[in-house]
Order: structure tokens, then sequence, then C-alpha cells
């Protein structure tokens, strides 16, 4: 197929689209935690962006979009990224797709660590995210993306990442955080966020390159990527909206924090959707997720276990909300790749939906659990309790984020 100068526009600036959205959560992260670990947490963000960069150039691109072995995973016919050079995929150069791939799999891990903030080991963390990002997201991409997966040619469908992005990283955010233990204080002392101009430019930031999250996963710059588009930021408002009342009623004050939560919580719902609902079902995918990733967070706190950041309330809930919406809302008229959900009188698009969602969620939970059980043993996930109350800026990196 010859290759479409305007497809590939689009999908180059989709690709830096995806980018910015990393620096955009470590902004949203960092104004969370307290001001002696805004730095150690911003390092999440950008170490992700540098180690998971070149393990996708070197193992990654292939496993997830290599020739597939049996479903479920792919070849090693893509290492180095050899062969791609002067293909095309699609109507847009190999190459092309591979770099906005890529900004996929940098952000995932770095969702994962809102869990385990303020605690755990850097060293600890490189080593986790290289062995998460091997054995778990790459395979996980291969099943429900790569055109042989065993969840793709079941007909499960997820446009964006609503699994392979959001419910896998938020189920491994709980293990992180079970596995790790509390923060030292938690739940007795406060744990303020220091900042939070900081994460509401950081939302901002993420809203944006959300469009190219969402759209760009068109792969082309026609009316696929309009609709995603339009549905990414409705999801988005409608999110907003509906965590700023149900806190409002429930709370008594309507807060910043909670906004920018809602925000976020309606585009994670979306994001499988955004290509196969009509703006209407958007809206409902909208509402519907800052509501219930609402109540999922301040169960937080009912439930006693330590999700710093709210990564498996909003990222977890979220994404398994959104893969289940979309079996109940999808229209194939939309999108010809896709498949009528329940509305449209397809009932049985449940089914795969269902099945990457319990696939998915167990395979990530359990891996997770044995790959931090293998770090720990290896070279240590926590910082030591005096590391801790001195802030990991000072402890891990030498630096502080406020020379004042």
């Amino acid at each position: 197929m010859k290759i479409d100068t305007g497809d590939t526009a689009w999908l180059l600036a989709s690709t830096a689209l995806v980018l910015f959205m990393t620096p955009g959560l470590a902004l949203f992260y960092g104004g969370m935690v307290r001001r002696k670990n805004v730095l150690a947490t911003l390092m999440h963000s950008f170490a992700a962006l540098a180690v998971i960069s070149v393990q996708w150039v070197a193992i990654g691109y292939s496993l997830a979009f290599g020739t597939s072995q049996g479903g479920l995973i792919g070849g090693l016919d893509y290492i180095g990224m050899r062969g791609l050079a002067g293909v095309e995929r699609g109507t847009v150069p190999h190459l092309a797709f591979a770099a906005f791939q890529m900004m996929f799999a940098v952000i995932t891990p770095a969702l994962i660590a809102g869990a385990f903030a303020e605690r755990m080991r850097f060293p600890a963390y490189l080593v986790f995210i290289l062995l998460w990002s091997t054995l778990v997201y790459d395979p996980v991409a291969h099943w429900v993306w790569a055109e042989k997966g065993w969840l793709f040619e079941m007909g499960a469908l997820d446009f964006a990442g609503g699994t392979v992005v959001h419910l896998a990283a938020g189920i491994s955010a709980l293990i992180c955080s079970l596995v790790l233990g509390k923060r030292t204080g938690y739940p007795h002392e406060r744990h303020v966020p220091h900042n939070l101009t900081m994460t509401l430019t950081g939302t901002g930031i993420l809203w944006f390159g959300w469009f190219g999250f969402n759209a760009g996963s068109a792969l082309t710059s026609g009316g696929l990527a309009a609709l995603a588009l339009l549905d990414t930021h409705l999801a988005a408002a409608a999110g907003g909206a509906a965590w700023l009342f149900v806190e409002w009623a429930q709370r008594g004050k309507p807060t910043a924090l909670g906004v920018a939560s809602g925000i976020v919580a309606g585009l994670v719902g979306i994001t499988p959707a955004a290509g196969f609902v009509a703006p209407w079902a958007a809206v409902v995918i909208g509402l519907l997720a800052g509501a219930v990733c609402y109540f999922a967070v301040v169960s937080k706190e009912r439930l006693r276990y330590d999700d710093s950041l709210d990564a498996f309330g909003v990222h977890g809930v979220g994404g398994l909300l959104g893969a289940l919406l979309t079996g109940v809302f999808a229209e194939k008229a939309l999108n010809e790749a896709g498949r009528d959900g329940v509305i449209a009188g397809n009932p049985g698009q449940m089914v795969p939906q269902l099945a990457g969602i319990v696939a998915v969620g167990l395979y990530a939970a359990i891996m997770t659990f044995l790959l931090l059980k293998l770090v720990d043993k290896l070279i240590g996930l926590r910082v030591a309790e005096s590391d801790e109350r001195e802030g990991l800026d000072a402890t891990e990196h030498g630096e502080t984020g406020y020379a004042l």
C-alpha cells in the first residue's frame, strides 16, 4: 500500500503528543507527593522515557509486533528494529508506527510508579520496569493488537490501550502497593500533596497529549481520527464534571485534585472505546468513569491499602470499566474494523471483552508479584525507614527540588 503523507504527518505529530504525556505524568504525580520526594517522583517518568525507549528498539517492538508465535508473543524478526526502514505498514512508514507504539510502551510502566511513590529504591525501579515491560507489556500488547494475537483474533476491542496500558498498569500498581506495604506513618501521618498547581499543569498536558494517544491510534488522518479526538475530549470533560459533583455532594467541597483526577479517569475510560463509540456514548462513559473511579479511590481509605497516587483507583478501575463499556456501546458503522456492542444488538461482544479483562488482569497480577519478589531478593525493593523519612530526593539522588 502506498504511503500517504497526510496519514504519516498525523502519526508523527501524534507520536510527539504521546511523548509529551510522560513529562505531563511526571508533573501530575510530582505535585501529589511531599516536597522531599518531588524529584524522585519526576525521575520515575523521565527514567522510563530513557530506559524503555532503548528496550523497545532492542527487543520490545519485536516481542509485541513481530511474527506471532502461537498468538502469545512476537518473534525476533524485528530485534534492533532491523528491516523496518523503507517498509510500509498500511499507509504509513513502518518506522513511524514503531515510534508511535514506543511512546505507549514508555508511559505504561511510569503509570505504575504512582502506587509506590515515596518508598521504592531507584535501582529496584529500573530493574523492575525493564523486566515488566519485557515480560508483561510486550506480550499483552501482542495479544490485543498484533493481527495474530489471540485476543485480537477472538474479537476483543481495545482502540488505544484500555486493557494493554491502563488495566495492565493499574492491576500491577495494586500488587506493587500491597507487596511494598504502606508508607511510613500511613494513614496516621498526613501525606499532603505539596504542589497541586504542578498537578493541574500535568493534567492539562495529559489531556492535550491524549489526543495523540487516542486519535493517533486511528493511524490515519481521516474521519476515524476525528471521531476518536472528539470522543476523547467529551469523556475527559464528563469525567471531570462527574468527579466534581460527586465529591461536592459527598464531602461538601469540590477540590482541584478531584477535578484533575476526574479528567484523567474520563480519559482512561474512553481509551479502549474512542474509535468505536458515538460522541453521546463517550459522554456516558466519561460520566461513569468519573463517578466510579471516585468511589474506587475513596474506598482506599476504608480498605487500608496505600496506593500513593491512586494508580489502581484511576487506571486499573477506569481501564476495566472502559473495556466493559466498549462492549456495550461499540458500533461497527463507526469503524469497519470494529464490531457492534450490546446496544447495537450484539451481546456476544461482552465475551471477548471479559476474556481480555480477566486474562490481562490475572497475567499482570501474577507476573508483577513474581517480578517484585525477584527484584527484592536480588537488590531489595524498599528504601530504609530513615531514608524514607529524610526524603528520596536527598537519599536516592543527592538533590533537592526546592533550594530556597
